[in-house]
């Protein structure tokens, strides 16, 4: 029922783009944020949420030196109001640059230089895909644990069977696009990698903070950050690939 509500939402936010989006991804990073300081025990969290939702909402302005006085002045914040030393003071600003980071990548994957709604609801689709085929070829197969210390339910075979899923997916897009096969072969085993990295990632911060989940916001699924550590992740290094690598667009027919 989780999912009947959120994918949906997601696809509606990427499709439209542009405000509709930066409205989506302002709730989405609050609703991270306020997880965060739960978990991480910043006593700010209200405040977390309304700098991380700000900056959202000043991206589509397309103001960059706004959003990055926006986003100063709340690592400013998080570091002047956590309590404790150096490390506590740390670990907030970590989080506020963690959930705004993740939310900006989704922004910046769709409103980029490049069929931004084809690379969006590809990318997204692929880290669906690779959680699905994770999840049931572990639960089928077993075998040794992938990471038995961060996260003790992943399995070498759940990992195997995401990538796979995920360059098969590669040849129907590559299909679609009408591009090179091997191009989007490699982009699906890059973003299932880049998705299961970005879950191992956040499943050790959990580890860290002798949480089981980030939150209870999502039933079945935890919190936001549970539900999309993996997107969250793919979201960030795809748009930095995108704009950093010449003619990577042009390859996958974006």
């Amino acid at each position: 029922m989780s999912a009947a509500i959120l994918i949906p939402a997601a696809l509606a936010m990427v499709w439209f783009g542009g405000w509709f989006l930066a409205v989506g991804c302002s709730i989405f990073a609050a609703a991270m944020a306020r997880e965060w300081s739960a978990i991480s025990a910043f006593p700010r969290g209200w405040s977390m949420a309304a700098a991380t939702a700000l900056f959202c909402l000043s991206l589509p302005l397309g103001i960059f030196w706004l959003s990055g006085l926006v986003l100063a002045g709340g690592l400013v914040f998080c570091a002047a109001s956590a309590p404790g030393g150096a490390p506590e003071r740390g670990m907030a600003v970590f989080g506020l640059i963690y959930v705004t980071a993740m939310a900006a990548g989704l922004f910046f994957l769709r409103e980029g230089d490049w069929d931004g709604r084809s690379a969006a609801l590809y990318f997204m689709s692929f880290v669906w895909a690779s959680d699905a085929a994770a999840y049931f070829t572990g639960r089928g197969l077993g075998g040794p644990r992938l990471l038995p210390k961060e996260s003790p339910n992943k399995t070498w075979s759940g990992a195997i069977g995401a990538v796979t899923a995920c360059a098969f997916c590669g040849l129907a897009v590559a299909d679609i696009q009408m591009v090179s096969f091997a191009a989007w072969i490699a982009a699906g085993i890059a973003i299932s990698i880049c998705a299961q990295i970005g879950d191992l990632f956040e499943s050790g911060l959990k580890r860290r903070f002798k949480v089981k989940d980030a939150g209870t916001l999502l039933p079945g699924h935890g919190g936001v950050l549970d539900r999309v550590d993996g997107l969250g992740a793919v979201c960030i290094f795809g748009s930095l690939a995108l704009y950093a690598i010449p003619g990577i667009a042009d390859a996958l027919g974006l």
